[in-house]
């Protein structure tokens, strides 16, 4: 714990087989009190491995949900094990755990309620091998995304992410895309909330066996992203109401 508030790690795992010991031995277990791993009906050895390693909390989809629906799988879990802070690392060694201290200490320390890993902040995104074309995508987006919602973020990207519990219980995340863009979908919610959001610099790895998106699943998810930031935009004006930004006690 950390002043009083328990930490649980989520682990949104699909085919991280090859990866999730190195992952797991660098988690600072001096802080973190639990961790979750959902795995998304991965063809490899995902699960085994993790019962291997001694997680406690291992869930498995008996269908593919998406990377999104794995995420909604990994924050209720979290909630219902009593999380106060929640970050959501990925198993595919793409960002190091190492990083979770200063994550959850400037949450539990009441700083900011929302962290970010972030690869643009530095030079970390091309040096870790993030290709060229991605790194020029992320720009864009993120510059759009920044003139729509009215924020200055380094990025929206970034798989590298912490909650404390109010954030979670005030979106409504259920109602996101069970596809990649529910991570934008999710930052979108949190500022139309009125939280704030803090970016620490992360470095990145890019190899083999990390998960990617490849180009054609890359521009659905940049028509996701677009469309996100105008529906932040226009849900804003009052114009549209649309159900991500509603609290969800407001639901039916």
């Amino acid at each position: 714990m950390i002043n009083g508030k328990k930490l649980i790690v989520v682990l949104p795992a699909y085919n991280a087989g090859q990866t999730l010991e190195k992952t797991f031995s660098e988690i600072p277990f001096d802080i973190t009190d639990d961790v979750i791993l959902v795995d998304d009906k991965s063809t490899d050895n995902t699960v085994e491995k993790a019962k291997e390693l001694g997680i406690k909390h291992i869930i498995v989809h008996d269908d593919n949900k998406g990377y999104g629906g794995n995420q909604k799988t990994c924050y209720n879990n979290a909630l219902q094990l009593s999380a106060d802070i929640v970050i959501m690392l990925h198993p595919d060694y793409q960002y190091t755990p190492k990083l979770i201290h200063s994550m959850a200490y400037l949450i539990a320390n009441d700083v900011y309620p929302v962290v970010l890993g972030s690869r643009i902040l530095g030079r970390g995104a091309l040096k870790g091998g993030m290709p060229f074309y991605k790194y020029v995508f992320n720009r864009f987006l993120t510059l759009t995304q920044n003139i729509l919602l009215h924020q200055k973020l380094s990025e929206y990207h970034t798989g590298y992410r912490a909650f404390s519990k109010e954030v979670l219980k005030s979106i409504n995340y259920n109602a996101n895309s069970d596809n990649f863009v529910f991570d934008n979908q999710m930052l979108a919610q949190i500022f139309f909330a009125g939280f704030e959001i803090a970016e620490i610099t992360c470095p990145t790895k890019y190899f083999d066996e990390a998960s990617s998106i490849n180009i054609s699943n890359s521009i659905k998810y940049g028509w996701g992203v677009i469309g996100t930031s105008f529906s932040y935009f226009f849900n804003k004006l009052g114009i549209v109401k649309s159900k991500i930004f509603l609290a969800p006690e407001k639901l039916s």
